[in-house]
Formats: structure tokens, C-alpha cells, sequence
């Protein structure tokens, strides 16, 4: 084998290592969250429940309870929030904008 195809070798192999661990910590972290209800702040939200949400950003309402945020799982009841709120795993009837 000639130093040129020991060379290619050795990168191609690194490179693939370097894909595959940067691969496999994106997927993991996707399966280890889960939407929580009414943490997030007015526009921040991941996406929608019901009325006054579309999708991802439009909350109008600070801590909005039928609006979803992506966080760790096992985290969401556990999150503060300013006057005893706390996130739920199911959409809530707090918070919601008039109409």
C-alpha cells in the first residue's frame, strides 16, 4: 500500500468517526425531550396546541398554556415560573388570549 492510499485511508476513517459522533449525540438528544405546556414566553414557543398558536413563535401570551416548548424530559413540572405556575405535559386553560 503506498503512503498516498495509507493517507486516504486514514482520513476517510476519520472523518466517518467524526460524522458518526456527531450523528449519534443530535439523535439522542431529540428522544430525550418532550413538549411542555405553558413555559414559554410570548413569540418563544416551539409550536401550537389550539386557538391563538399557528406553529412555532406565535404565542401572544407570556407562559401561554395551550403553547409548547421542547425541553429535557422529566424536567417539565420541575421548571419555575413566575407565580406558581408550573408546565404540564397536556395543554392548559391558563393564560390563553382573549377571543
Amino acid at each position: 500500500m503506498s503512503n498516498k492510499t495509507l493517507t486516504a485511508a486514514i482520513v476517510a476513517g476519520a472523518v466517518a468517526t467524526a460524522v458518526a459522533s456527531v450523528a449519534a449525540p443530535g439523535s439522542a438528544s431529540a428522544a430525550a425531550k418532550e413538549k411542555c405546556y405553558g413555559v414559554s414566553l410570548a413569540g418563544q414557543n416551539d409550536c401550537a396546541a389550539g386557538p391563538g398558536t399557528s406553529c412555532a413563535g406565535t404565542s401572544s401570551i407570556d407562559y401561554q398554556g395551550n403553547a409548547w416548548t421542547l425541553v429535557p424530559q422529566g424536567t417539565c413540572a420541575s421548571i419555575e415560573l413566575p407565580d406558581g405556575r408550573v408546565g404540564s405535559l397536556e395543554p392548559l386553560d391558563r393564560d390563553l388570549p382573549e377571543g
